[in-house]
């Protein structure tokens, strides 16, 4: 826990060195929120290699599972039309969520830059999905149509990425006011194996939420852009670069993958 609370001061040092406000999170103890994540593909990552990312997420509160389990579907993708072109709703009865999300991540190659990758999301509670059998191909590319081409034979079957079970622990950091009503929450998360809790990976995030690209000023843009790159040069230490924490699930066990993300 002291490591998350030492970065979030790094972060708030940053935001404040360029005229970025920092609200603290007074709704949080700071204590971490636990999630179980698990990805499912193909056995040969068919999902994956075409851009799309499959998994499901359980909050849990004081050791025990709580709510509605969640589904997330997506498609990633370093070109805009193609995110935008690929229809991710799902042919369920059921209450579902759609989210197009652009995503800043550092460079491959170096600090202090950026790229970007955009992700069209459908997100709904597992209750939500009446199939009895989940885990075949078949159901899948009936339930989300975009699969349909990727379906080789009828009996085909996903399973767990890598055998892998994802604990996340997520420690909110409270939120980054960059003017003109612009509020972004950010957090600070480490992913582990769980059973193990052998660390994969950490992440900071921060996010902005829009209705439309010309609702930003120029002005905003430009200082969410200055804070990323600035940070990446505060933080250098701490940054692995050309990783996803997907990416990193999928190479687990010393599975070779080439970089899709």
């Amino acid at each position: 826990m002291e490591q998350f609370h030492i970065f979030g001061k790094l972060v708030q040092r940053t935001a404040r060195s360029i005229g970025v406000g920092v609200v603290p999170d007074t709704k949080t103890d700071g204590s971490p929120r636990v999630r179980e994540i698990v990805f499912g593909d193909t056995p040969d990552f068919r999902l994956y290699h075409n851009g799309f990312i499959l998994r499901r997420r359980i909050q849990f509160v004081d050791g025990f599972p709580y709510g509605d389990p969640e589904i997330v579907f997506k498609f990633r993708d370093p070109s805009l039309q193609r995110a935008t072109a690929t229809d991710v709703r799902p042919d369920i009865a059921g209450r579902y969520q759609i989210k197009f999300k652009i995503q800043a991540m550092p460079l491959n190659e170096r600090i202090g830059g950026y790229r970007t990758l955009y992700s069209h999301n459908c997100q709904f509670g597992a209750s939500q999905l009446d199939e009895p059998d989940r885990a075949a191909m078949s159901t899948l590319a009936r339930v989300f149509p975009a699969l349909a081409r990727l379906k080789h034979s009828k009996d085909e079957r996903i399973r767990f990425v890598n055998e892998g079970i994802v604990e996340e622990l997520l420690v909110p950091l409270g939120r980054l006011d960059f003017g003109k009503g612009f509020v972004a929450k950010s957090d600070v998360s480490l992913w582990r194996t769980r059973g193990e809790h052998k660390p994969i990976v950490g992440e900071y995030a921060f996010q902005v939420k829009f209705d439309s690209r010309a609702d930003v000023p120029v002005k905003t843009e430009k200082l969410v852009k200055k804070f990323f790159v600035r940070l990446q040069r505060d933080v250098e230490g701490w940054i692995s670069l050309g990783t996803t924490k997907t990416g990193l699930v999928y190479r687990l066990n010393g599975h070779a993958i080439a970089r899709h993300e």
